[in-house]
């Protein structure tokens, strides 16, 4: 069956087997994991996942390619390893991860090489949702996979910027560049080269009411984490302004944040420093 990517759904398949070797083994497989893979393409990724994992789940908006791995697969989806749906990722509600997998409250891992265009999107779906994933291993552009694993600015490495994207990512995670995935990896070739990104240990555990000292929200983690999540946001706001101009557009909050604080600029504040803003 010939099939010819759609540019406007982000269509690039991958057709390099080091890269598929990379992101699987990233992933760290067990028999027993359940993987959520967004946008499955032509199913080169989704065969290495099948022969590793205990179920996969693909999603597929394309109902030209939903039907070509409806018939690709047809005998794992017969034997119940692979749940696929042709439906929009952005719609998915992670909460169905456990009764389609025949599970209560399992576990998941994302393994992806996900649409461009919807990247910020789907980390913030995913990272922030109630039933998180433990990991993902995602194919994105290069340039993004470099702002998401920048150093902190406070590390051994100087130099490094952090972003409203890398923050939002290392407040839920750990995240690291496998690899980079030049252009002529994919077909059709993408303008711009690609990068395997591993982001592991997600949880809320930053937002924990044990780790408030301050007592924000009555010592209560949604509290926090909005509250956390205004301060970032108001702070990112206008990139070239000092963080004190910033802060100032927020409302309910005053706090002395001191000439160390007050004079850098939010692309200078590491993690650390947003949470202790927020416990303020």
């Amino acid at each position: 069956m010939e099939y010819r990517a759609k540019k406007s759904l982000g269509q690039n398949f991958l057709k390099s087997e080091p890269a598929l070797r990379e992101i699987v083994k990233a992933g760290e497989i067990k028999s027993d994991d359940v993987i959520l893979e967004i946008g499955p393409g032509k199913g080169a990724l989704t065969k290495k996942l099948l022969e590793k994992a205990s179920v996969v789940i693909a999603v597929e908006k394309d109902y030209e390619l939903f039907d070509f791995l409806k018939m690709k697969f047809e005998k794992e989806i017969a034997e119940k390893k692979l749940v696929l749906l042709n439906e929009d990722i952005l719609e998915f509600d992670p909460l169905l991860i456990s009764p389609l997998s025949g599970g209560e409250k399992t576990k998941y891992k994302i393994i992806a090489n996900i649409p461009y265009n919807i990247t910020g999107t789907i980390l913030k779906k995913f990272l922030t949702a109630e039933h998180q994933p433990e990991r993902m291993v995602l194919m994105v552009q290069h340039e993004v996979a470099k702002r998401i694993t920048t150093p902190s600015p406070s590390s051994e490495r100087r130099g490094g910027k952090e972003s409203l994207l890398s923050i939002s990512v290392k407040a839920y995670g750990e995240p690291s560049m496998i690899m980079k995935v030049p252009a002529r990896y994919f077909s059709p070739a993408p303008k711009v080269d690609s990068a395997v990104i591993l982001i592991k240990n997600i949880s809320r555990n930053r937002f924990l009411p044990s780790l408030i000292k301050e007592g924000v929200g009555g010592g209560n983690s949604k509290d926090f984490e909005q509250k956390f999540w205004e301060i970032v946001k108001a702070g990112f706001a206008h990139k070239r302004k000092k963080l004190s101009g910033n802060l100032k557009m927020l409302k309910n909050t005053n706090f002395d944040l001191g000439p160390e604080l007050g004079n850098k600029r939010a692309e200078d504040l590491t993690l650390a420093d947003w949470l202790l803003l927020a416990k303020k």
